[in-house]
């Protein structure tokens, strides 16, 4: 990306969506490496937490035909858009706490 628009931040940011989204980055050492420069641990689960969140409501709602509202009915509800974050701190807080040991492994290669 050679856009002067973000900042290289952000661009590794957006390299990473992309490669989270197509399910490469398990394959892309060069991309993990390069925001494992640009970010912390933390900022790299953080940004991973997102980038899956809004990719599993995309087929969520992809998968149950649920239309996107018109843009009136998003603008009036605008104040509800945005998330408070402490939380949703509060929430992967809860998460991590719940998480399980071990994971029942998934049949074949996947």
């Amino acid at each position: 990306m050679d856009s002067a628009l973000f900042t290289p931040e952000e661009k590794t940011a957006i390299l990473w969506a992309e490669h989270v989204t197509l399910n490469t980055a398990k394959m892309r050492d060069d991309v993990f490496e390069e925001v494992h420069k640009r970010f912390s641990d933390a900022e790299v689960v953080e940004l991973t937490m997102v980038i899956t969140y809004f990719n599993m409501r995309n087929r969520f709602q992809d998968a149950l035909r649920i239309p996107i509202e018109e843009d009136g009915r998003v603008e009036s509800i605008a104040d509800s858009r945005r998330q408070d974050p402490e939380d949703m701190k509060a929430y992967f807080a809860g998460v991590v706490e719940n998480w399980p040991g071990e994971f029942p492994q998934a049949p074949g290669n996947i």
